[in-house]
This record gives structure tokens, C-alpha cells and sequence, in this order.
């Protein structure tokens, strides 16, 4: 299997109580991942809390992965930043350490131009490291900017390590674009796993895979659907994704909440929501360093509810969880000491 094929996890970063990273959970997630088939692994992406962690962290947690994978399956280091040195100089800690590849987000807050993300920011890192995988990683909800299908092509004809994107636009004539300009050996790579079936079965975008959040808790079934799709059992493939519906609508969970003022809309993003399922399901990730806190009592009710759909409708998606880390989840689902705490109220 090619690297960028298949599912590959953005894993979350455990913590301590003291919002210290947990390195002992820290490697049971990486050998679930392992053991349920995944080809690689994504440290500190978005959902490993990138923005809270220092750069020692960074490169102490992308290293710690690495050693740990080994040859079983990929690491993606990321090393992304909105400052090109910061990058450049997490890019070459990677590349000294062996990962296969690195994911570069684009440079958030700052806000330069499409062109600018190319010429300053992308570019200079894969001439500088020519063996190693270089994923621009499109996300303008996050970033506040955006590389366009335009440069992005321009980079993939110019740089033979830039063969990868990780799209997370939610523009799907964006992904078409990129697809028209990159060629049809470019791949892409879904970050947004309530579009990931659309992109891997449109044939103006054929998707090799996808970088998932859902494949924390559920790495066997993304990655089924993934390479059912890739081998055409559609049917098979389709009721992957009916099944894994409940946990997609999770990575994001958005609740209107009663303040002294009004109501207020509160969304919990990732990796809040999955956090606190991971930690209800009694994987032992502990909490999001701050500002990222805790869901609301509303909040925490839907993760309850659609990871009771899922345990109740299509029980084998969750039941690698309950094997490898030796837990009840008709209790741990069902009694409120295994909650208690994950919210404000």
C-alpha cells in the first residue's frame, strides 16, 4: 500500500491531570492503532492539541510515536506553524528522526496570501528536505487563510515529495480543482471525515484515504471502508459509513446554552468531543489543556447518545475499545460515575 493510502490517524495527545503529557497511555494508543490496521499515524495534528503544546513537546511526542510505530505502520510528523522557521526547524527534528513524512497546516492567524503559504512558507521546507513527505494541509476554518488548488499544483509539478494534500476545506469544488490541476496520481487525502465516503467515491476527486479523528475510536472501520471503496465492494462500503455516521457528527457538537444574558451558542470542537468520548469509553486520555476545557451538560448528552447508537446498532465498531483496554461499555456507556466531571455542569 502506498503510504498516503488507507486511513491514518490524527491522534490525540493524552494528558495528566496536570495537563502533562501521558506518555504511557500515550503508547497504548499508538499500539490499538497498530493493532487495528491502520497505515499511519498523524502526531500532534489538530487533534493532538498542537496549539498548547511547546515546541520541546512537539518533538518529544512526534519522536516518542515514531520509535514506537517503527516499521509497522507511518508516521506523520506535525511540524506546522505560522512561522516558517518554526517549521522549518520542526521539519528538520523529523527528518533527522526518521518519520516519513510531515504535515504543514497552513499559517494561521498571520494570513499571507496563497502565494505567499507557497513561495515562503511550503516550498523552502520540501527543497530543504527532498527525502521526506511534505503534506500542505488545507484547512481555512482554522487558519484563516488558504492554499489554493492553483499553488498547490504548482508545488506538486515542482517537488517530487509533495505528492499529498490533506483537504479539509468542506469546498468540494475546491477538491475537484486540485484534483483537474494535481493529476490523477496526486493524492488526496480527506481531513474531514463526515465528507471522507463523498471524496473517496466522487470520481472527480478519488481520494486515496484520509487523515480521520474518528479512527481514534474507531481506526478497523475507517480503514475497512477505505479499502472497501478502493476495491469496489460498495455495498460493504456503504454500510461502513451509515454505521460510522454517529461518530462523524461528533467531531464537532454544537449546543444553545442559557446565559445571565441570552442564549448563547457554545461549540465544542475537536479535540474536545472526542477526548471526552475517548475518556468516557475508558481509554485514559484525560483532559484538553485550557483554553479548550470541558463539553456542557447538552454537549456531553449527545457525545452519550450517539456512542450509545453506535454500541447498541453496529456493536463491532466499538468492541476493539472494549478488547484492547478492557472495559465495560454497556457500563461505562450507561452509568454516570464514568462521566462524571467530563462537563461544566
Amino acid at each position: 500500500m502506498n503510504m498516503y493510502e488507507g486511513c491514518s490517524t490524527a491522534l490525540v495527545t493524552p494528558m495528566n491531570e496536570n495537563s502533562n503529557i501521558d506518555y504511557d497511555n500515550l503508547r497504548k494508543l499508538v499500539e490499538f492503532q497498530i493493532e487495528n490496521g491502520v497505515n499511519g499515524i498523524l502526531a500532534v495534528g489538530t487533534t493532538g492539541e498542537s496549539g498548547t503544546l511547546d515546541w520541546e513537546e512537539h518533538e518529544n511526542v512526534i519522536e516518542f510515536i515514531n520509535e514506537h510505530t517503527g516499521d509497522k505502520c507511518i508516521t506523520i510528523g506535525g511540524t506546522g506553524s505560522n512561522c516558517s522557521e518554526e517549521a522549518m526547524e520542526a521539519t528538520e527534528h523529523a527528518d533527522e528522526i526518521g518519520v516519513e513524512a510531515v504535515l504543514l497546516v497552513e499559517p494561521y492567524y498571520n494570513g499571507p496570501s496563497s502565494l505567499e503559504i507557497r513561495k515562503e512558507y511550503i516550498a523552502p521546507i520540501a527543497e530543504e528536505f527532498p527525502d521526506l513527505g511534505v503534506i500542505p494541509y488545507v484547512i481555512p476554518g482554522r487558519s484563516g487563510t488558504q492554499l489554493n488548488p492553483q499553488d498547490l499544483a504548482v508545488l506538486a509539478k515542482k517537488y517530487d515529495n509533495i505528492q499529498a494534500v490533506k483537504e479539509a476545506s468542506g469546498d468540494l469544488e475546491n477538491i475537484r480543482t486540485t484534483r483537474e490541476l494535481c493529476g490523477e496520481d496526486f493524492h488526496i487525502l480527506s481531513g474531514d471525515d463526515g465528507r471522507t465516503f463523498n471524496m473517496l467515491t466522487s470520481k472527480d476527486i478519488s481520494a486515496s484515504g484520509a487523515i480521520s479523528v474518528v479512527s481514534n475510536v474507531a481506526p478497523g472501520t475507517i480503514q475497512e471502508m477505505i479499502e472497501a471503496v478502493h476495491s469496489g465492494d460498495m455495498e460493504r462500503a456503504l454500510d461502513l459509513r451509515d454505521s460510522l455516521k454517529p461518530l462523524t457528527e461528533l467531531v464537532t457538537v454544537t449546543s444553545k446554552e442559557e446565559t445571565p444574558h441570552g442564549e448563547s451558542l457554545c461549540r465544542a470542537r475537536n479535540p474536545l468531543p472526542f477526548k471526552t468520548l475517548m475518556n468516557i469509553l475508558g481509554m485514559g486520555v484525560g483532559p484538553c489543556r485550557p483554553p479548550l476545557g470541558k463539553m456542557t451538560s447538552k454537549g456531553l448528552e449527545k457525545v452519550l447518545e450517539k456512542a450509545r447508537e453506535v454500541h447498541r446498532e453496529n456493536p463491532e465498531i466499538l468492541e476493539p475499545v472494549e478488547d484492547f483496554f478492557s472495559v465495560d461499555l454497556d457500563k461505562r456507556l450507561y452509568e454516570e460515575r464514568y462521566w462524571r466531571g467530563l462537563s461544566y455542569d
